[in-house]
């Protein structure tokens, strides 16, 4: 019983075993399954080396690559065949220059640790001693915020009562120049403009006459009377 038992159980997972085998076959290499189960199936061949009879480039023969004749290839040979490979183990090694190159890259890319945390600790400071720049520079203009917004306004106040001040003028100019024409005269016309360079000249000279006689009349008063000496 036991044994018809096992004759079965080893059938079943023979047609098991086969059917997957022909649905690996009858797949498609585009279907995932069938991908999966070929790369699962994928065998790379073994590098089989020749360590009786090595290929060793002649390095001074002109056929030989020159990729072929530089020291990395020497290692990668050395590394392939060993001693079979007739490469000198101490060639391997950089040589000084090399040797400062790589030691100059180190630094370059991988700093100590010390000089990695002095690196931090300097850009931090950096950035304590702008933060702290702007802040004074902000608590600054805070303090003149009052000054400047005063400012402001009377600045505003100002050119409002300069533009009042041009509209009354030029509203004077052109009644001022209606009565003298007799009809109304555009603002832009030569006559107008005429009207206007002449009255701005006798305000000139008026501005100007009332200076010197300010200027004469300083000169004609009397000398103010020095205080009197204090008695010793």
């Amino acid at each position: 019983m036991a044994a018809s038992m096992l004759v079965q159980r080893t059938a079943a997972l023979c047609g098991t075993l086969k059917g997957a085998s022909l649905s690996k076959a009858i797949l498609p290499v585009n279907c995932r399954c069938g991908f999966v189960l070929q790369t699962a199936s994928y065998n790379p061949k073994r590098l089989w080396l020749n360590l009786r009879d090595p290929y060793i480039p002649d390095k001074d023969s002109d056929k030989t690559p020159e990729w072929q004749k530089t020291s990395r290839y020497d290692r990668k040979l050395f590394g392939r065949y060993g001693s079979a490979s007739g490469v000198p183990p101490a060639s391997l090694w950089p040589s000084s220059e090399e040797l400062e190159k790589i030691i100059a890259e180190e630094k370059e890319w991988h700093p100590p640790l010390e000089v990695m945390l002095k690196k931090i600790e300097a850009r931090q400071q950096e950035e304590t001693e702008k933060r702290l720049a702007k802040e004074k520079l902000i608590a600054a203009n805070m303090a003149k915020m009052p000054k400047m917004v005063e400012d402001w306004r009377r600045e505003k106040r100002e050119a409002k009562q300069k533009l009042k001040e041009e509209k009354e003028r030029k509203a004077k100019l052109l009644a001022e120049a209606q009565e003298r024409f007799g009809y109304k005269v555009d603002p832009r016309s030569p006559k107008f403009l005429e009207m206007v360079a002449e009255i701005e000249k006798e305000e000139k000279k008026k501005r100007k006459l009332l200076k010197r006689r300010q200027k004469e009349a300083q000169a004609a008063a009397p000398p103010a009377a020095a205080p009197p000496a204090a008695q010793p």
